[in-house]
């Protein structure tokens, strides 16, 4: 499904205790499959509830680059409103972190 050059990288984040991502799942998870090259974000899920958050978040992401942080975080600002707004950016920040770490050496 995905080409050779792609890296999967997934990042956690505590929810805030009154989400159901917190009774369900008890950790909030973002996983990112990244274009290995040039840091583009070719796909992601979440432990989102609602099949309509989660294909949000998608739109969210999908094209947008791991080379620039602040450009994704400004965008989950602006657009994503969910009780896991912070989550899904610690999360985010989590899987760039081990991306940076590891493929950034």
């Amino acid at each position: 499904m995905y080409e050779q050059n792609t890296v999967d990288f997934v990042g956690e984040a505590k929810s805030p205790e009154n989400n159901p991502i917190t009774k369900q799942y008890t950790t909030f998870f973002a996983g990112f499959v990244i274009n290995r090259e040039n840091g583009e974000i070719i796909d992601v899920d979440c432990t989102a509830i609602l099949d309509s958050t989660k294909q949000f978040i998608q739109a969210l992401f999908i094209g947008k680059s791991f080379c620039d942080p602040d450009g994704v975080i400004k965008a989950i600002e602006e657009r994503y409103f969910g009780s896991s707004q912070k989550a899904l950016i610690v999360a985010f920040k989590n899987a760039q972190k081990k991306y940076d770490d590891t493929l950034q050496k």
